[in-house]
């Protein structure tokens, strides 16, 4: 199509928009910006009912050529270019163990590795009694360990031994989100120490026994079947 010529549909907005010539339109419709958009500026006589001029503008966007959006060009435009690359990076096997991984409740996804009831009572001391208050029975940040008031009270205790549901929590919040100043700075034998450490205190591991996968699966919360499951047709998460 020729550039000295407007055409038909262009002839068409001018009639609707008031404009006296078609090649007015032409000039309109290009290289005004809104926002990340180059587009027509609407002049006053396509405001005078909504219908007219949004029509023309919607004949405008349709157009080849009239309007063209921020980063995006023409084919015309495009050919013999270097396409844009892709946004992104493949990840290789050693970028993916890096990330965390998910542990469901039946311990499935816990690494390997363990800790002991002693070792959790130092890093406890050391990066949690600031926050969690002595032997976990709340300070700034809520209760660990302590009491065991009716759930079906007025108060109920939301520690650990109380209210949670699976172990295998306590071990993945403490990997992903803990301490509150570095989270995700401990070693899984830490996690296996301060999760050995916080359970003992609500008297759910024996203080003598190391704590590993296979034990922290298998460990059975006192108010596991106390939450209403978000989907009953699935079975519960942890036979």
């Amino acid at each position: 199509m020729s550039t000295s010529e407007p055409s038909d549909h262009t002839a068409r907005i001018g009639q609707v928009c008031g404009l006296h010539d078609a090649r007015d339109v032409r000039s309109w419709g290009r290289g005004r910006s809104i926002g990340t958009l180059v587009a027509p500026v609407v002049p006053a006589s396509c405001l005078r009912g909504p219908s007219p001029w949004l029509v023309a503008l919607l004949v405008l966007l349709v157009s080849p050529g009239h309007l063209r959006l921020a980063g995006a060009v023409s084919t015309e435009a495009t050919k013999g270019e270097t396409p844009v690359p892709a946004l992104g990076e493949r990840l290789d096997p050693e970028a993916i163990a890096r990330l965390p991984q998910t542990i469901f409740p039946d311990g499935r996804g816990l690494p390997s590795g363990s800790g002991t009831v002693q070792q959790g009572a130092l890093l406890y001391s050391r990066l949690c009694v600031q926050c969690h208050g002595p032997d976990g029975r709340g300070g700034s940040a809520p209760e660990l360990a302590g009491g065991r008031s009716p759930l079906a009270g007025d108060y109920p205790d939301q520690n650990i031994g109380n209210w949670w549901p699976y172990a295998t929590t306590l071990f993945d919040f403490i990997r992903r989100a803990m301490p509150m100043f570095a989270p995700g700075s401990l070693s899984d034998a830490e996690c296996y120490a301060l999760t050995a450490w916080l359970l003992e205190r609500n008297g759910l591991w024996p203080q003598d026994m190391p704590l590993d996968a296979a034990g922290l699966g298998a460990l059975h919360m006192p108010n596991r079947d106390g939450f209403d499951s978000q989907w009953p047709d699935r079975g519960p998460a942890h036979p």
